[in-house]
């Protein structure tokens, strides 16, 4: 008679996944104990999140918001690793969005202590949805503890019928139909507790199968049971099989699980095959569950990899000596550094999900020290900065209020004394150092150039000079071309030293004359083919001779000086440029050897600019000494 029942039992109550995994066992075995189904949906959860997370991270802040409102509707239903995915897309974007408006906010010469975000009404609406989310949820959770309750009162009272059944001596026919009834209504009422599941089975079993040794079903009833059974099994069997070639084997994992639910639901077969029948589907399942865990076990792995590489990212911020960083060059070059291992830390995907926050607290808390003590070392720099604003100013008045004065001689020695004053003073901020430096520099030349008309020779004297550099020039233009290069450079320096000697010519002349008489000394270079370097140094020193001549001497000597120096620097910074840029270039692409050659030429022109731009300023510092 037991066979008989088991034609005819209905589906075995398992409760949902996160609470058993018995529902991959047969109904003809004995329930195994299996791991919390809890660890399963974890990791299945995982996987779909990984999954999407690609699609989730192309979201707006606007799509996100929309997609977060159909979530909500959807209430308890929603997966809540998806509603995680769209709130961590979304602070992600919006930090994006802090960051962005923060570097609008330096560039437009704000202070970085001095930007506060901005606020924005979609924070707002996320945070309602999120509110929603959950009371949704927590009431869905309650009602479903409740249901639970009534299913398993409703299950108690159907046992208790079928045991009324066992113990009735009515029509065969009536009670049959009475227990199939019962077997439907069994079949309909899903979740009940956890804890009762398993006791609420076998009650069910033990009624049912005295139930039909009881009404004592026909061997012929029994054996179409059977065979019927068989068919369904068998092709339980077939189906199972195929999913060992499925590709996903998360996908194919799922579908097992319902297919298992469908075996419990068919009665069994005959007594000869049933072990062989269960032995293949078990086999088969087993063949797809083993796939399952390698590919779990893959991830952990994975996840224990990233957990590793992140640690390290961790401990190379952590051990930054803060104290070796003393120039704004040395925190720029280590900004570089944890600039770079902020964007390897986003390539890098999930850590173990017991170490993901941890890691990433750890990552956050060495990056903010980092910033912090960046932020320390420009305020110290920037309070400098200002001293030497206020005192540059200072400067600047005492320029401006000497400008105007006659007394030359007394008006000069203080005019120098204030301009190598102002060469020991340290930079200023960019934002200031420019005006700062036009102000004083249009006192000093204010001063000079007033000084240099009153002292000047008059008109006469100019158009004398004029002439004599004119004669100047054709000497050096009839010069031989056969004449050696040595005879040739020695007269062209006694002519230069001459024309030095040779005082101003008319205003109007000044150019043109310095034009004819450099034209000509390059074309003479050209014809002897002296080096260009040479030739830049011998013209350099011929307009430092010339400088030099007069009261305010001096003082164009030093604004020459400073120009230099400033173009010195401009000249290393675009020569690093080169360089560093020459370190990511790769000659394997096409045109690329090409590209690499021009830089290389570049850098060996602006190594030689440099040379002589410090050539140029030691040719002056020994005509101020």
């Amino acid at each position: 008679m037991k066979d008989t029942l088991e034609a005819n039992l209905p589906i075995e109550e398992t409760g949902k996944l996160e609470n058993t995994m018995n529902d991959v066992v047969s109904v003809e075995t004995t329930v195994s104990e299996s791991a919390p189904a809890d660890n399963v949906e974890t990791a299945n959860t995982e996987v779909e999140a990984e999954s999407t997370v690609a699609k989730v991270g192309r979201l707006t802040k606007e799509e996100i918001l929309s997609t977060l409102t159909e979530l909500v509707a959807a209430s308890a239903e929603s997966s809540r690793s998806e509603i995680d995915m769209l709130k961590q897309a979304y602070y992600k974007i919006r930090r994006t969005e802090v960051e962005e408006l923060k570097k609008s906010f330096l560039a437009d010469g704000g202070e970085e202590v001095d930007f506060v975000a901005p606020e924005d009404e979609t924070d707002i609406k996320l945070k309602e949805l999120l509110a929603t989310y959950k009371e949704i949820r927590t009431n869905a959770i309650a009602a479903g503890e409740r249901l639970k309750a009534e299913n398993y009162t409703a299950k108690l009272a159907l046992i208790q019928r079928i045991k009324a059944l066992t113990e009735s001596q009515e029509d065969f026919n009536k009670l049959y139909n009475e227990f199939k009834e019962i077997q439907q209504q069994w079949k309909e009422i899903k979740l009940v507790p956890a804890e009762h599941v398993n006791d609420l089975w076998k009650s069910y079993q033990v009624y049912s199968e005295q139930f039909y040794d009881l009404i004592k079903i026909n061997n012929e009833f029994r054996d179409y049971d059977f065979k019927k059974n068989l068919t369904i099994k068998t092709s339980l069997c077939e189906t199972v099989e195929k999913l060992n070639d499925e590709s996903d084997v998360v996908s194919a994992f799922h579908q097992l699980q319902k297919l298992h639910l469908q075996w419990r639901e068919v009665g069994p077969v005959a007594r000869e095959i049933r072990e062989e029948v269960w032995a293949r589907f078990k086999n088969a399942s087993t063949l797809v569950n083993k796939k399952h865990q390698a590919y779990f076990e893959m991830l952990k792995a994975k996840e224990q990899q990233n957990f590793e590489d992140k640690t390290v990212i961790c401990e190379t911020i952590e051990q930054i000596d803060f104290d070796s960083l003393k120039t704004f060059k040395e925190w720029e070059t280590k900004n570089v550094v944890i600039v770079d291992l902020q964007k390897q830390w986003k390539t890098i995907g999930y850590a173990p999900k017991k170490a993901n926050v941890q890691v990433f607290e750890r990552f956050r808390a060495a990056c903010d020290l980092y910033f912090l003590k960046k932020s320390d070392f420009y305020k110290s720099i920037k309070e400098g900065m200002d001293k030497n604003l206020e005192r540059k100013r200072e400067l600047c008045e005492k320029a401006e209020a000497l400008k105007d004065s006659t007394d030359w001689k007394e008006a000069t020695d203080k005019m120098i004394a204030l301009q190598k004053e102002w060469k020991t003073l340290g930079s200023v901020s960019r934002k200031y150092s420019d005006s700062i430096w036009k102000r004083f520099i249009t006192a000093c030349d204010f001063f000079f150039e007033q000084k240099g008309k009153t002292v000047s020779s008059q008109k006469s004297v100019e158009h004398e000079n004029l002439a004599k550099k004119k004669a100047l020039i054709a000497q050096v233009t009839a010069l031989s071309s056969t004449d050696s290069a040595e005879e040739a450079i020695s007269l062209v320096k006694n002519l230069t030293t001459e024309w030095n000697t040779v005082g101003h010519v008319p205003f109007k002349e000044k150019d043109k004359v310095y034009k004819e008489f450099h034209g000509a000394v390059d074309a003479l270079y050209d014809r002897l083919k002296i080096d260009r370097s040479e030739r830049k140094m011998q013209s350099f020193r011929s307009n430092v001779d010339g400088l030099s001549e007069g009261g305010h001497g001096k003082g164009k000597l030093l604004n020459e000086r400073d120009r230099l120096f400033r173009l010195h620097e401009r000249l290393k910074g675009e020569l690093q440029t080169y360089e560093n840029n020459l370190g990511f270039l790769s000659i394997s692409s096409k045109g690329g050897n090409s590209f690499v050659k021009e830089i290389n030429r570049k850098i060996e022109t602006l190594k030689e600019e440099i040379k002589i731009t410090l050539e140029k300023v030691q040719t002056i510092d020994g005509h101020l000494n």
